[in-house]
């Protein structure tokens, strides 16, 4: 069977829970249907055997003990063929369905598809929850769905095979003694239907709980330096210990009512053998079955017996993994906030002209974010953007990237509206290099390569040596003896200076060689002196560009084309540095206060005054 699990599919996932099986399972059904079938025929061959062992001992009673094997030779020889070649391979068929076809390819088409849909997702998306969180739940879910796929096939197309074949089997005895299984069915499907609400709305609440967990363990993991400078370990475990408490009582109340059920369940099945066994004695009693048909019954009995906590236990592990899919599916399936519009176009190669045509925005609220933006940017100016914290500096860049659609006005490159575009190809036209330089741990050559991942070696090369990182990439080591552009940088890029993420930021810039180049704070967290050796670089990388650059630090943006002066959401100012200066306005005042300083804490201090 041909099959590929990373298909990519084209609908959104549905928020509820049988079309989000159908969404994940999709494509896989062919590979399902034939292990369910296989499963049910092994399920099957549980009564068979039963029945042969019934016909075998009806066999022994009716010959005379020197004839037995003469006179039931074909019997005794299907006996014989069923237990060593028929059950073995129709098992084995099972086994090797579930273990190399099911779990191995439904298993990551499941987690490609919500990995894929996640990854899609707007900022905020992200920006409001913990990223352990969001990869727990989508394995989580990933490996709940799969759990659920596979139990069905294992136990429940067993189990209903080799139910529905042993009641064929009792009524060719006597409907009576069929009659009795189907009460006891009756009570049996009561219990579970009892109990699997509650543990699968349980098994919901401690799949969340375990979840905030890991969350609250990955985000103190990832700021372990934040903790460690504030001495913070024991506010940190206490935090820890909070959510672990929750979990705990979760899995306590998920335990309880499994206990009860398995009990309950356990009493039932102690039933069945007594009923079947019993009724098929009173009819052999008064001649109406035989000795082989009362050892048939009691196998079945007795294996249905067995069955049943193994059932029940599938049953509560599938409801429990439902009301994980459930927990996920809550988390993971939100509609996209921020989408390309139906008839979105790729950008194309811009020549890098911006302009921001009365543009408003506030995050939604009344006010805030900027207002009234109207800028033009031609191709290859390269134009500072100034103002003190929360004065909208950020907010413009979100807008031009479009992670952020615009509540009044529009965006728009080389005179197309950012909106009527694809995100991805507008994002690549667009380079940046930030303050918080996203690092990976990957090798050196990975996080400069996803400027563009088809360059080629040399040309990675090149570009660290124009980023001036040649020097100090051939040194690196990493923990596992991987040297150079090999060694991994650590989560986040730790095991690099400040310096030395700006400088592999910077030839990931070059790499991806985009018209539009954005600088937000690029080296306002580094000294002078380390400042000063990367402006070369910065000024290599600008090069040919259309550049917005957004700094605290003035003496970065003198040699800009134009400088834009922004105040509560608005431009104030724009011109020329030494403009700016003759014009003695907020530039000036920010100027003489700054010697090299940053912008933002005399102001805050003259208006407190």
């Amino acid at each position: 069977m041909k099959f590929d699990p990373f298909k990519p599919v084209d609908t959104a996932p549905p928020r509820t829970l049988g079309a989000f099986f159908r969404w994940c399972l999709g494509g896989s059904w062919p590979i399902l249907g034939v292990a369910g079938f296989v499963s049910a025929l092994a399920g099957t061959l549980e009564v068979i055997s039963a029945l042969l062992l019934g016909w075998v001992i009806d066999a022994a009673l009716a010959s005379e003990p020197g004839a037995i094997f003469t006179d039931n030779a074909w019997l005794l020889a299907a006996f014989v063929v069923f237990y060593l070649l028929v059950r073995p391979l129709v098992f084995g068929a099972s086994a090797a369905l579930q273990s190399i076809w099911v779990g191995p390819n439904v298993m990551p088409q499941v987690l490609s598809r919500i990995h894929r849909w996640t990854l899609g997702q707007a900022v905020t998306f992200f920006d409001n929850d913990f990223a352990g969180r969001l990869a727990q739940k989508q394995m989580q879910a990933a490996r709940a769905v799969t759990d659920v796929a596979t139990e069905i096939i294992n136990v429940v197309a067993f189990a209903l095979a080799s139910i529905i074949g042993s009641a064929i089997f009792l009524l060719a005895i006597d409907g009576w003694v069929a009659l009795a299984l189907s009460i006891w069915l009756v009570f049996y499907l009561a219990l579970i239907r009892f109990f699997m609400p509650r543990i699968r709305s349980r098994s919901t609440a401690r799949a969340a709980a375990r979840a905030n967990v890991t969350g609250q363990v990955v985000d103190t993991i990832t700021n372990i330096k934040t903790v460690k400078l504030f001495a913070h370990d024991e506010h940190e475990d206490r935090a820890a210990l909070k959510s672990m408490a929750k979990y705990r009582e979760r899995a306590l109340s998920f335990g309880t009512v499994s206990a009860w059920f398995r009990l309950s369940l356990m009493a039932l099945a102690g039933v069945l053998p007594v009923i079947l066994v019993g009724g098929t004695l009173l009819l052999w009693s008064q001649g109406l079955a035989s000795a082989g048909e009362i050892a048939a019954a009691g196998a079945i009995s007795i294996r249905i017996s067995q069955m049943t906590g193994w059932v029940s236990f599938t049953l509560m592990s599938i409801y429990a993994s439902v009301g994980e899919v459930e927990d996920g599916m809550r988390t993971l399936t939100p509609p996209y906030t921020l989408t390309d519009a139906d008839d979105a176009r790729d950008i194309g190669t811009v020549r890098g002209e911006i302009t921001f045509e009365d543009v408003g925005f506030a995050y939604g609220r009344q006010s805030g974010g900027v207002e009234h933006i109207r800028l033009t940017i031609p191709p290859g100016e390269k134009v500072g953007i100034v103002g003190a914290s929360g004065a909208g500096k950020s907010t413009l860049v979100a807008l031009l990237l479009r992670l952020y659609d615009t509540e009044e006005g529009r965006v728009l490159i080389d005179g197309q509206d950012v909106r009527d575009v694809t995100q991805e190809s507008l994002r690549r036209q667009i380079a940046m290099v930030t303050q918080e330089t996203a690092m990976f741990n990957r090798s050196a050559r990975d996080n400069i390569l996803y400027g563009r991942p088809d360059a080629s070696e040399d040309e990675v090369i090149e570009a660290a040596r124009r980023a001036e990182a040649h020097d100090f990439i051939p040194k690196l080591a990493d923990h596992n003896g991987r040297k150079g552009y090999d060694a991994h940088l650590g989560e986040r890029g730790v095991k690099l200076s400040g310096g030395q993420r700006q400088r592999i930021a910077l030839a990931r810039a070059f790499l991806k060689n985009a018209p539009i180049l954005v600088l937000d704070e690029a080296t306002s967290a580094l000294d002078s002196e380390v400042e000063a050796s990367i402006q070369t670089a910065l000024a290599r990388v600008m090069v040919g560009k259309t550049v917005l650059a957004i700094a605290h630090r003035l003496s970065t943006l003198s040699e800009m084309d134009r400088i834009v002066v922004m105040d509560e959401g608005r431009i104030v100012e724009e011109g020329t540095h030494d403009a700016l200066l003759a014009q003695n306005g907020l530039y000036a005042r920010y100027w003489n206060r700054q010697s090299g300083g940053f912008i933002g804490a005399d102001d805050k201090t003259e208006a407190a005054e």
